[in-house]
């Protein structure tokens, strides 16, 4: 199983926290008018993702560098995917790329659902005894 380091986490949250400031932006005042109502909400929604699971990915990373359990690491590693597959498909999708990137991104919904599932798994197990 490929999961992420604590390091790689906050670096990966870190600079998707930064990428999603820039694309809300963008979309904010660059897309306005370029692109239609349908296409600009796409975007939107896919900066408002990347935000939220960029202080996922953070949180979990200082989580494994606290106490490096599996589900924790795993939530990282699948916040990760998620946002790269959802967001990484809605962004090209909102500018007119492909449609068949619509077939993708629920893959990426999916990663971040399981993220939160494994987070809940984590806490259901409890804390080992010493």
């Amino acid at each position: 199983m490929i999961t992420m380091s604590s390091r790689a986490g906050l670096i990966t949250g870190g600079l998707l926290g930064a990428l999603g400031v820039a694309a809300g932006a963008f979309g904010a005042h660059a897309l306005r008018g370029s692109v239609d109502g349908r296409s600009l909400e796409i975007w939107r929604t896919a900066a408002h993702y990347q935000q939220i699971h960029a202080v996922a990915i953070l949180a979990a990373a200082l989580w494994v560098a606290a106490d490096p359990r599996p589900l924790r690491r795993l939530a990282l590693t699948l916040f990760t995917f998620g946002v790269v597959i959802f967001s990484g498909t809605l962004y090209p999708l909102a500018l007119g790329g492909p449609k068949i990137l619509g077939a993708i991104t629920p893959i990426g919904g999916l990663c971040l659902i399981a993220g939160w599932l494994a987070l809940a798994a984590d806490g259901l197990r409890g804390r080992p005894s010493s």
